[in-house]
């Protein structure tokens, strides 16, 4: 065996008694080396073992777990929905209801606009809209990542109400396959969203651009009230990347250098059907850029103060000319709602603004967004308002200006911005809720903003990772402090009690019924 040693040479002829004594030593000596070497085998080759049952198992697992985790499907929730669209089928089914365009970029920074902020990168077209219509400056995403904050938007209830807390990955990709473990699915039938109301109230409706809310059977774009769609299922950094329309893939290898060109010419097409139609229409443009990787079309490259970034957000702002010069030329554009904002803060590139963090922070850097809205029959323009507002009002929003009611099934996080644009109320929600996943961090009043206690991320740029910290409870004064540099939580002590009571009240609340459920 190789784990037994040769016998040491003798130095001597072995004398009569060693000759007696040699059986003996021949035979008990292997004995013992034999069962060393088997007991180090062993061990060994349980140590090497030990990885591959880890494998195994592991293997087991994720097989055990894609095969029985499921999506909270909340059937009684779908039939209650149902029953919801049926109701309010052909409400706004005339030539008086507005039509609405949600413009939703991804990524796009606070001061990235020339409406918002000083910023080298020239947007005429949107400058233009916002000078007529509604500057709101305390606009928030409803989550510092995108595929939350899009389910939030357009159910108005908070991520994890809709069950989507976390970014999707294709489904089969190793992300999904973690998605899958984590629980993490697309958006249920259970939900409802504006295109679901808005379609069944009498509206064409389309979507343009980015979904990434669900990949699979159940939780696409046409399975949410969508009549016709056009774009990615994922971010333009996810593979595969491809172009569908409806279910269908209409591109599979993608130059997003036409890209933009590709969702512009859809919707000045949309648009002009649109006119020929008694009904009116409801457009999500969602758009893949500014997301990195950017990809300017060959005439923009060069054309922006601000690089290739910049190139792209002007080449987004041509874009808007060509579609309102569409509403207008169609005499359709007094009588539409453009709604334009982004889907969270900055990523690597672009501008935050004066305020502390970009994507995937719940810091004001994460979450404030640029956002107006234009609707000359329906609102008064030049104005500029400081009110926090967030994602999830968009919804509660649009029921309120087509008159139509809310499901009363279920809680919405959204509040109406309504009256604040009509100049008849300072104040939309009461507070105002920063998740992380299915973590709430914080909470603000609209002017101070409580942390609980929370992991802080913190690295140099030499290091290579970062290291989380725990930090707070802090409380900033976002009137005075804007960029959350000063915790005053020693100076306000009732405050921190207020939000922190309030905080712990949510947190209770999802506790014990995490979707909302009213009936």
């Amino acid at each position: 065996m190789s784990s037994e040693l040769p016998p040491e040479p003798q130095d001597t002829a072995p004398d009569a008694a060693t000759e007696a004594s040699a059986p003996e030593e021949t035979t008990v000596e292997p004995r013992a080396k034999s069962g060393r070497g088997k007991r180090i085998l062993k061990a060994t080759g349980l140590t090497l073992a030990l990885p591959g049952a880890a494998v195994v198992a592991g293997g087991g697992y994720v097989a055990v777990k894609s095969l029985t985790s499921s999506p909270d499907n909340s059937p009684e929730h779908e039939a209650s929905k149902d029953e919801y669209l049926d109701a309010i089928q052909g409400s706004t089914a005339s030539g008086e209801a507005p039509n609405v365009l949600l413009v939703y970029y991804d990524d796009l920074g606070y001061e990235d606009l020339g409406f918002m902020g000083d910023t080298p990168i020239k947007t005429p077209h949107l400058d233009s809209l916002a000078e007529d219509g509604a500057v709101l400056t305390n606009y928030h995403s409803p989550s510092a990542v995108c595929t939350p904050s899009r389910a939030a938007m357009l159910t108005g209830r908070l991520a994890p109400r809709a069950a989507v807390p976390d970014v999707l990955f294709p489904t089969g990709s190793p992300l999904g396959i973690m998605n899958t473990l984590g629980d993490s699915f697309g958006l249920t039938q259970a939900e409802i969203t504006i295109p679901d109301v808005l379609q069944a109230s009498g509206y064409r409706t389309g979507m343009i651009g980015k979904w990434h809310i669900g990949d699979t059977e159940g939780s696409l774009p046409n399975d949410f009230g969508f009549d016709s769609f056009l774009g990615s299922r994922y971010s333009n950094d996810m593979t595969p990347f491809k172009i569908y329309r409806d279910n269908d893939v209409l591109i599979d290898e993608v130059d997003q250098t036409e890209l933009d060109a590709l969702y512009t010419d859809a919707a000045v097409d949309f648009i002009g059907d649109a006119a020929e139609s008694d009904d009116p229409f409801f457009l999500y443009f969602a758009h893949n850029f500014p997301h990195e990787p950017l990809f300017a079309a060959e005439e923009n490259e060069g054309r922006s103060d601000a690089g290739l970034y910049g190139d792209i957000v002007e080449g987004l702002d041509d874009g808007i000319g060509r579609i309102v010069d569409q509403l207008e030329a169609t005499g359709q554009l007094d009588n539409t709602i453009i709604l334009v904002t982004s889907d969270n803060g900055p990523w690597f590139q672009g501008d935050a603004g004066d305020h502390r963090g970009r994507k995937g922070l719940i810091n004001e850097g994460g979450m404030l967004v640029p956002f107006m809205v234009h609707w000359p029959a329906g609102i008064e323009g030049g104005q500029v308002i400081d009110t926090m507002t967030m994602g999830t009002d968009i919804m509660p929003t649009l029921l309120d200006w087509l008159d139509i009611e809310a499901p009363a099934d279920r809680m919405l996080d959204g509040s109406s911005m309504a009256p604040l644009l009509a100049g008849e109320s300072d104040q939309v929600s009461d507070f105002y809720y920063y998740y992380a996943g299915e973590q709430l961090i914080a909470v603000s009043d609209g002017r101070y903003k409580y942390y609980a206690k929370h992991p802080y991320l913190y690295g140099t740029s030499d290091a290579g990772f970062s290291v989380a910290q725990q930090k707070g409870p802090w409380l900033f004064d976002l009137e005075t402090d804007p960029s959350e540099a000063y915790d005053v939580s020693g100076k306000h002590p009732d405050v921190v009690a207020e939000l922190k009571a309030e905080l712990e009240r949510r947190d209770a609340e999802m506790a014990e019924n995490p979707r909302g459920w009213v009936s």
